[in-house]
């Protein structure tokens, strides 16, 4: 609560009474609109950018200003203003500068551009060691343009495809959102929406690109768009990374500018290319003008990726960006286009103001809970870049669709898995309406499900399915209230007389996989067990970094039977029988917690958790507890399971993905409440799963896992320089799985029938080769030991079945 008040207070100055002045920039000698012209108000550290037209606004309270705009290449052009009322037309027109150029030593062998980096690079590190905190306020604005309108309300998201240039997309959606960011050394971030409002076919929740978390600052040693980590330009190690050549000599008003062009000195190495700026004297960074190098443009998905950022000198001669606009075609493999284009601008910077420790936490990005609720007044008060007359145009479409209620047949869709009749109300889809398997045969789903009530915290399912092979009606009832102002705490009741899958925790495919694999070619690779009962429990968070949760299992639990041989093909093929389980009633008590160091975003009603690109790691144990005295349970066991999983960034854009799995049980285990070690079905599997190992092939009580997968990208094959494979967007991933399983001596004596244990660690390696934009990988694996069948295995690997 500390923390919302301070910003609260520090934003009450947009309360005040302001005025607007709106108008445009020009070439004064051709009349051509000058895109994206800084426009500061002289004295203060107060601004803006016009936008891509030329066209600007500014608003101040009543007053005498100085307004100052400025442009590469022309000479300033000052106006004074004393604004006691709207002012709706004032132009601005920039007349081009008398270049006179400074003397500048050539070394033989040598580009002049080298020169002035280095001093640049110097002058960004003095820069560095003076700036220890700043504070800034930001407007942001992101449009998306694709084929047709889109609709991303209603757990509903439309992409059409097709064959538009993305030149020739059409405006369907834009968000504009008012920020607050703060920065202090080493590493503190922070970023507070104040307000936001996007066009009507967008929900709330995915407008918080903000100027601080979306933008990057060119003079960072590294600079992240599109989750590459690129050598900024003036990164420490540029001058091994690019080359530099001085293209030109220009000036603003009556200082020189450097135009350099720098391009990655390998070609096959991921980086920037094009223009930046520096001024003649200082060496700081004035502009950039940057697009990424088809290295950095994996797969060619990007028909355009342009950076321009430009920056101003405050307080203490350092140099802060004012504003960023970036421009994104996309062209996924000639199916879908869309394009993407976001504007920012960055003012009133407070420079090495204190800021106290206490008001940094692990939430990076925090939305205030008014800030959905701002009415248009706000907004004719706050710093805004104009509209286009695209976007105004868009805005009232948009709008006036979004306000006409849908058909039926627009919301139904036989590719759909739900279809949404309300905001607060849905039912099955056809793609969620049968399943197939070789116990219940055909089978009938129907499911209901309401959802963000009473505001957002009550959410409930109800979920029905008829097997006509077993000639059994099933049932489940889930309903979950969350509790806490960001609804971190949640109380969940499940009641259900259903079957289940075996092994259903190590289980990584979906049912529409399974389906079609039985119903196609007799491949059923699942087993089936009957359960009816209810589990009850509690999970919140306690601290920032921990949840822990506490509740309550009963279970009866019966065998299934093999009652089908139908299938499409493979007609002669018979089903292998359904395997037993220990049948039996199971009532136990839960436990569990999650250590999660992750940040956060603080979205008004909820927190998410994301690891914003960095390196990360989330640790969670459970304890099942069931006594035959105690609990009127039918055995006794007591079991622990403890895991680790995250992602290591590594060199480039490399990294390492692990997980790391342990179960350890005392007492007598039923079967399915055993560990199946994760493994594919014939030639298809996932990530994280043992390749050389067949589905359900190896069980335990007591087992530890070990999976690692290193993600090479293009990164080995440029390095290497392997022919075709370096300039064909080809991705290299290796993985290692390790795993030990056993079972205690209690549980051995009820198993209803022999299982396959690792009473010494099993080991596999591999390796996968994709193209980047192809989500399918070919995959080759080998035993190191325990070796049988197949000691080597090739397969693909597809996370989408």
């Amino acid at each position: 609560m500390r923390i919302i008040f301070y910003i609260l207070v520090c934003s009450t100055v947009i309360n005040a009474q302001q005025f607007f002045i709106q108008g445009k920039v020009f070439d004064a000698s051709t009349s051509q609109p000058l895109s994206f012209t800084n426009i500061r108000v002289a004295g203060t550290t107060y601004g803006t950018a016009a936008n891509k037209n030329g066209e600007y606004e500014l608003k101040a309270k009543p007053g005498n200003y100085t307004l100052v705009a400025s442009f590469i290449g022309y000479k300033s052009d000052t106006i004074s203003v004393n604004l006691n009322k709207n002012i709706s037309s004032l132009n601005f027109y920039l007349k081009r500068t008398d270049i006179s150029l400074p003397e500048i030593t050539i070394t033989p062998g040598e580009d002049p551009a080298i020169r002035i980096i280095k001093r640049a690079i110097r002058r960004k590190n003095e820069r560095n060691k003076k700036l220890s905190s700043y504070e800034y306020e930001a407007y942001t604005k992101a449009v998306l343009k694709t084929e047709d309108d889109l609709n991303m309300k209603g757990r509903k998201f439309n992409l059409s495809i097709g064959g538009k240039d993305t030149t020739q997309l059409k405006i369907s959606a834009i968000i504009e959102n008012q920020s607050k960011g703060y920065f202090k050394k080493p590493d503190n971030y922070k970023e507070v929406i104040l307000a936001r409002k996007q066009s009507a076919n967008l929900p709330p929740t995915l407008n918080i690109f903000t100027g601080g978390r979306l933008i990057e600052n060119l003079y960072e040693n590294r600079v992240s768009v599109t989750n590459n980590s690129l050598p900024g330009p003036l990164a420490d190690n540029a001058l091994n990374y690019y080359k530099y050549y001085l293209k030109n000599i220009s000036a603003i008003n009556n200082q020189s500018v450097y135009e350099i062009f720098m391009t990655p000195s390998v070609k096959s190495n991921p980086g920037f290319e094009g223009n930046i700026y520096i001024i003649d004297g200082s060496y700081d960074l004035l502009k950039v003008d940057l697009t990424l190098n088809n290295a950095a443009n994996v797969g060619g998905i990007f028909d355009t990726i342009r950076v321009v950022q430009q920056f101003s000198v405050f307080s203490d001669s350092i140099s802060m960006p004012i504003d960023y606009h970036m421009l994104v075609g996309i062209d996924y493999l000639g199916l879908v286009k869309f394009g993407f284009e976001v504007n920012s601008i960055l003012y009133n910077f407070k420079i090495n103001t204190p800021i106290d420790d206490s008001f940094f936490n692990k939430a990076v990005v925090t939305v205030l809970p008014d800030a959905d609720k701002k009415d248009p007044s706000y907004w004719k008060e706050t710093q805004t870049i104009p509209n286009t007359t695209d976007e105004q145009k868009a805005y009232s479409r948009i709008d006036s669709l979004s306000n006409i209620s849908a058909s039926f047949g627009e919301r139904f869709s036989f590719l759909s898995s739900s279809v949404n009749f309300s905001n607060h109300f849905s039912t099955s889809g056809p793609l969620s309406m049968y399943h197939f398997n070789r116990v219940e045969g055909n089978a009938a789903d129907f499911g209901l499900n309401f959802y963000d009530l009473d505001e957002r915290r009550l959410y409930s399912d109800l979920d029905f399915s008829y097997g006509f092979s077993d000639k059994k009606f099933k049932s489940e009832i889930n309903a979950r209230y969350l509790l806490g102002d960001y609804r971190t705490w949640r109380i969940n009741f499940d009641a259900y007389n259903k079957m289940k899958v075996l092994f259903v925790g190590s289980d990584v495919y979906k049912k529409l996989t399974s389906t079609l694999l039985a119903l196609l070619v007799k491949n059923d690779f699942r087993d089936y067990y009957y359960s009816r009962g209810f589990n009850f429990n509690v999970r919140g968070e306690v601290f920032p970094i921990l949840n822990l949760s506490v509740g309550f299992l009963n279970t009866t639990d019966n065998n299934a039977f093999k009652n089908t041989s139908v299938s499409v093909f493979k007609t002669k093929r018979e089903y292998r029988d359904n395997p037993p389980i220990y049948e039996a009633k199971i009532n136990a008590f839960t436990a569990g917690f999650t250590l999660d160091f992750r940040d956060y975003i603080e979205d008004g009603l909820f927190r998410r958790r994301t690891s914003f690109g960095k390196s990360y790691i989330i640790f969670s144990g459970d304890l099942t507890y069931s006594n035959r005295d105690i609990l009127n349970s039918g055995e006794s066991f007591t079991k622990y399971e403890l895991s680790a999983f995250g992602r290591l960034n590594s060199v480039k854009s490399t990294s390492l993905r692990y997980r790391i799995y342990g179960m350890y049980n005392k007492g007598y285990l039923p079967l399915q409440f055993m560990y199946a070690l994760p493994a594919d079905i014939d030639l298809v599997s996932h990530s994280f799963t043992f390749r050389t190992l067949d589905y359900n092939e190896i069980t335990g009580d007591r087992v530890v896992t070990l999976n690692l997968d290193y993600n090479f990208g293009t990164e080995i094959f440029r390095l290497l320089n392997i022919p075709g494979f370096k300039d064909w967007d080809i991705t290299l991933n290796a993985f290692f799985n390790a795993a030990y399983s056993d079972i205690s001596s209690e549980s051995a004596s009820i198993l209803p029938r022999q299982v396959n244990t690792f009473n010494s660690t099993f080991y596999e390696i591999g390796f996968g080769l994709a193209h980047a934009l192809i989500p399918i990988k070919i995959e080759f694996a080998w035993k190191l030991n325990h070796r049988g069948e197949n000691n080597f295995k090739v397969g693909f690997n597809i996370n989408m079945l």
